[in-house]
């Protein structure tokens, strides 16, 4: 499935904003900032359709809002940390742009994206948590292989797991891509599809050099929309 991007259909009176789902302050879940108090800014649509999803509920609707009204939001929490999520956020073009900005506010920035989209078009000061889609996902074919060519130590790789294929398929990327080379590498238990205790065992006996992760926002609140 192919989308569109937003900023191809926006008039000229809509530049410099982003449509957005939701912005919302929470402790982050995932990734080497877990448990930081953070400012999320989801945005609008997606290309992908993963089986996982937990925020489809961003595919449609959002509101347009301008650069200048996001920045008073997330300043108005207080925290100098920032996510760019989604949806997937790259599908915006002005994401990159906003990215930048944020970074030049003194933020200290991550953004969540799919792996499908060209991340090269975010700032590198931007710590970018980049999903590799497994089998299970149904959008492994949606990787953007060549994205791992512009990895930096202040990235981040993930990999959703939803069964031991999932995981078998995700020991061997990091096998043979050698991930760990280029940045940490995340496993994370997919929601409800695989119980989080085997994962771990699994990545002990193997001895991967990856970090096991829970989504710390669900075990604190489940699936509640902006938590």
């Amino acid at each position: 499935m192919t989308q569109t991007h937003l900023s191809e259909r926006v008039p000229e009176s809509r530049k410099g904003m982003l449509k957005i789902t939701e912005i919302f302050h929470s402790l982050q879940g995932e990734a080497l900032q877990a448990g930081l108090p953070t400012v999320f800014v989801r945005l609008t649509g997606c290309p992908l359709r993963c089986s996982y999803c937990d925020s489809e509920y961003a595919f449609y609707g959002g509101e347009w809002l301008h650069f200048d009204d996001i920045l008073a939001e997330i300043r108005r929490h207080g925290t100098p940390n920032v996510c760019v999520t989604g949806g997937e956020p790259l599908a915006q073009k002005r994401c990159a742009e906003f990215l930048t900005l944020l970074c030049d506010e003194g933020f200290d920035v991550s953004l969540e994206t799919s792996g499908a989209v060209d991340i090269t078009q975010a700032d590198r000061r931007v710590s970018r948590v980049m999903d590799l889609k497994t089998p299970a996902s149904r959008e492994v074919s949606s990787n953007a292989w060549s994205n791992l060519d512009h990895l930096t130590a202040h990235d981040q790789v993930k990999f959703v797991i939803c069964s031991r294929e999932d995981y078998e398929w995700a020991r061997d990327q990091v096998a043979e891509k050698g991930l760990p080379s280029l940045c940490p590498v995340l496993f994370s238990p997919a929601w409800g599809h695989v119980d989080p205790t085997q994962l771990a065992e699994w990545i002990l006996a193997d001895k991967l050099p990856v970090r096991f992760q829970l989504q710390l926002h669900k075990l604190l609140w489940g699936d509640t929309p902006g938590k």
